[in-house]
Parts: structure tokens; sequence; C-alpha cells
């Protein structure tokens, strides 16, 4: 059962340590945060993708902070299913992604292989945009290059 409880408000707030400006919540890979009278916390979280290599150091995060905040036992238990998708992700992170020069994902197709063809640049608007790598700066983000204002951006890949 999912609470909204001081330990989720603190967890709720750890920023993920790729893209600082977007918390682990607007992300939406908190999945659980339940909390006792002892001041044991568990967390549950998803990772983006399987092999995310920042989720040692959110794990890490969670424990620091909810153990600053006073809690005496933390742990956090990571969850593989169901599968992270960027449907789960807030309309605050999407919009924190933009403001900070990261395209957010669009709306993720089921059960058709979605292609991309022009991405809106975050800095200008601009749809006049290409793909340059279907990599970034992360395996979860692909490297767009804008034709109007030849500012390279990240893209949040829609999975």
């Amino acid at each position: 059962m999912t609470t909204r409880t001081r330990a989720w408000a603190v967890a709720a707030g750890v920023p993920d340590p790729e893209i600082p400006v977007v918390t682990i919540e607007d992300l939406g890979i908190l999945r659980d945060v339940t909390e006792d009278d002892m001041g044991r916390v568990h967390v549950q979280i998803t990772p983006t993708y399987s092999g995310c290599p920042a989720m040692e150091a959110i794990r890490q995060d969670l424990v620091e902070q909810l153990s600053d905040a006073g809690y005496r036992q933390v742990e956090v238990e990571f969850v593989l299913a169901p599968a992270w998708t960027t449907d789960w992700m807030t309309d605050e992170g999407r919009a924190k992604l933009e403001a900070y020069g990261v395209a957010p994902p669009g709306p993720r197709a089921d059960q058709v292989t979605a292609l991309t063809l022009s991405v809106r640049c975050p800095q200008c608007g601009s749809p006049d945009t290409r793909e340059s790598s279907r990599f970034g700066s992360t395996a979860c983000k692909s490297l767009w290059i804008c034709n109007a204002c030849r500012e390279p951006f990240d893209h949040f890949k829609a999975i």
C-alpha cells in the first residue's frame, strides 16, 4: 500500500544523479515508501532500464537523506516488474526536463514501434531537428541537433 508519509516526502525529493533538475518522483521511479513506528523505512524504486548505472547512487542518496531525516533503518529495494516506462514520468518532470534543455519523451506507442521523425527543440521550440546519435549522454537519451538555432540537445527516449 502506497502512503504519502513524511518518509515519502523525503524520498521523493532525492534528485536523479544524471539529471539533477528532476527528482526520482518526477521520473516515476519511486514506487513505494513504507515506514513503521520504530523508525524503519522500506523504499521501492524501479530503474529506467536494466543496468542503469545511476541506481546505486540513488540507493546511497536515499539512505543518506532518510538517515539525515531521522530514520534509523533504511532499506532500498529495486523492483523490476512491471518495467518502468516514460509514461510514469510526471507532467512536472517533463516540464523540468524541457526547461533544463532536454526534450521530454512523447507518449509511448503500445504494440507498435514508434519512429521519431522530429523532436521539438527545447531551446527555441522549432520542430526542424535531426537525430545526430541514437545515444546521448546516457543510454536513455539520444542526441539531437536543431536546424533552426543550431543547438545540440538530449532527447529522453519514450520507452
